[in-house]
C-alpha cells in the first residue's frame, strides 16, 4: 500500500503521557529479574486493605518477590511522576517510509535519487511452517515500500548520575531500567501511528494494549541486533536514511546507540512478515552476505560471530 506521507516523519518532545501507556511492565520486572504475573498491579491503589488483597492472591512461595514487585513498580511510578513534572527526559523520534524492493536477499531502498542496499541474512534451519525465512521476503520484486525508524530517551543519564554521586545505586538503575522501558514503549507507539496514520495500512485497527503486546497486528518493526537482523553494522546504513543526530543519538565505532535507551530498526506492512531467528549459518551463506555487503570477511566475522 502506498503510504499516506513517505519521506521522514520525526517527532520531537514527545508527551511522556502519550508514551507511559505503552510500557510493557513485564519486562520491566525481568530486568530486576522479578519473574512472576504482575499484570494486574496497575490495578492496586496505595491503601493498606487493597496492597493486602492483592498479595494474598499469591502462594506464600511467591508473596516476598511479588511484595519487591510492588514496591518496584510504585517507585517506578514516583519517578515518572519525577520525570514529567521536572521535565528531566526528552523522547525523540523519528520514522522513514521509502519506496523499495528485493533482489534475492537484498532489499534495495530508493531515497533522494540513490539506492541503497539493505543486505539480509536467510535461515538455514527452516521455521516451524516449514520454510527459511529472510526479510527481505517480506518486500515485493517491484513497487513496494520500507520503513525505517529510530528513537530515543535523553537526558536519562545526566540525571542518574546524580543520585550515582550520592551512592544511591537504587535510584541510578531504577532510572535506567524505566527508560529503557520508554524507550521499547515509544517504538510501540511509534509503530501504531505507522500502522494507523503516517503508512496507515491499518487504519481502522481496534487493538488494546495487551493485544499490541501479542503482536496481533499487521507487520512486523526488526530491530538492529535482534535475532532477525543480527548484523549490528546495519545500523550504519540506517543511519543514512534517517539521521540519528537529528535525534540526539550518535553512534559507537561498534554500532552501539546513545543513549542507551534508544532503539532503530525497519519496518514491514506485509500481512505475512514475522518475526524469526536467523541462527547459524554456513560459511557458503556468510562469504555470500560479505560480498553483498562490500565487506571483507575478517572484518564481518566480528560483527556475526554469535551466528558463525
Amino acid at each position: 500500500m502506498t503510504p499516506n506521507i513517505q519521506g521522514k516523519n520525526i517527532f520531537v518532545d514527545i508527551d511522556l503521557k502519550e508514551i507511559v501507556p505503552f510500557i510493557h511492565w513485564t519486562f520491566f520486572f525481568m530486568a530486576w529479574r522479578l519473574n512472576g504475573k504482575y499484570d494486574d498491579i496497575q490495578s492496586v491503589c496505595d491503601c493498606g486493605s487493597c496492597k493486602a488483597g492483592w498479595l494474598q492472591k499469591f502462594p506464600v512461595s511467591e508473596s516476598e518477590k511479588a511484595e519487591e514487585a510492588l514496591k518496584l513498580y510504585k517507585d517506578a511510578q514516583e519517578m515518572l511522576r519525577r520525570f514529567l513534572d521536572e521535565k528531566i527526559v526528552t523522547i525523540n523520534a523519528m520514522v522513514g517510509i521509502y519506496p523499495a524492493y528485493s533482489i534475492d536477499d537484498d532489499i534495495q531502498v530508493s531515497i533522494d535519487k540513490q539506492e541503497i542496499k539493505i543486505p539480509t541474512l536467510r535461515q538455514q534451519i527452516p521455521s516451524t511452517d516449514g520454510f527459511c525465512y529472510s526479510l527481505s521476503d517480506f518486500i515485493k520484486p517491484q513497487n513496494d515500500f520500507i520503513g525505517v525508524f529510530a528513537n530515543t530517551v535523553l537526558g536519562v543519564e545526566a540525571f542518574a548520575e546524580t543520585f550515582e554521586k550520592d551512592d544511591d545505586m537504587y535510584h541510578s538503575i531504577l532510572i535506567k531500567t524505566l527508560s529503557d522501558r520508554l524507550a521499547e514503549a515509544t517504538a510501540e507507539w511509534l509503530h501504531y501511528k505507522v500502522r494507523t496514520e503516517i503508512w496507515g495500512y491499518a487504519p481502522h485497527e481496534k487493538l488494546n494494549i495487551n493485544e499490541l503486546f501479542k503482536t496481533h497486528y499487521q507487520g512486523i518493526r526488526p530491530a538492529v541486533g535482534y535475532p532477525s537482523l543480527p548484523d549490528q553494522s546495519i545500523i550504519f546504513t540506517l543511519d543514512k536514511l534517517i539521521d540519528f543526530n537529528s535525534l540526539g543519538i550518535t553512534l559507537t565505532e561498534n554500532g552501539a546507540m546513545f543513549p542507551n535507551a534508544s532503539v532503530s530498526g525497519l519496518l514491514f506492512d506485509h500481512p505475512k512478515s514475522r518475526y524469526f531467528n536467523v541462527g547459524k549459518i554456513d560459511e557458503q551463506q556468510f562469504k555470500d552476505y560479505a560480498q553483498r555487503c562490500g565487506k571483507q570477511p575478517d572484518v564481518l566475522r566480528k560483527w556475526l560471530a554469535s551466528n558463525l
